[in-house]
């Protein structure tokens, strides 16, 4: 694809996935950071508009996408962990800018969110398509809440099978 450029960078215990375009050095820097079940490349559009006004597209695969690492452990996929994934690449690609903008889509608004919650000195400003910030409710499940508000064929309701559920619809397919 012209204008994007792909590295892998070494960090955080994983090997992680970059696209980038516009100018390598001095200019503002714009994080995308894709959804699910997405990679960098929903916003390759993006990342060629805005460099073509000059500035610096960086759209990482996220921890367990694309080309960047997927561990094993499911404990490896905490929010933690990805905001962990995103400090360290702030850091390897903007070393002396030390803030960027962040623009989420899907999940990756989600860890948008917490990497200003959690790291607000890195953040610039940030941007966040389709997803709002869901401020943690203690007495609220998220589970239960997305079927009640969009019902039980919501993409993130039907993901959620229980493993005797799953084991007794292997078994009934061997």
């Amino acid at each position: 694809m012209d204008g994007i450029r792909h590295s892998n960078q070494s960090l955080n215990g994983i090997n992680v996935h970059l696209a980038e375009s516009g100018p390598t050095d001095g200019a503002v820097i714009l994080f995308f950071l894709h959804g699910f079940p997405e990679l960098w490349y929903s916003w390759r559009r993006q990342m060629a508009a805005v460099a073509s006004l000059g500035y610096r597209a960086v759209a990482p695969d996220l921890r367990g996408y694309g080309d960047t690492d997927a561990p094993e452990d499911p404990g490896s996929y905490t929010v933690l962990h990805v905001v962990g994934d995103l400090v360290a690449l702030i850091e390897a690609v903007a070393p002396s800018q030390g803030t960027v903008f962040v623009v989420g889509h899907g999940w990756g608004a989600a860890m948008a969110c917490h990497l200003c919650l959690m790291r607000p000195d890195k953040v610039k400003a940030a941007v966040n398509l389709s997803v709002p910030f869901g401020h943690r409710c203690s007495n609220r499940r998220p589970m239960p809440s997305l079927k009640a508000y969009y019902g039980e064929d919501y993409y993130s309701c039907r993901f959620q099978v229980s493993s005797s559920t799953l084991c007794n619809k292997i078994l009934q397919n061997t």
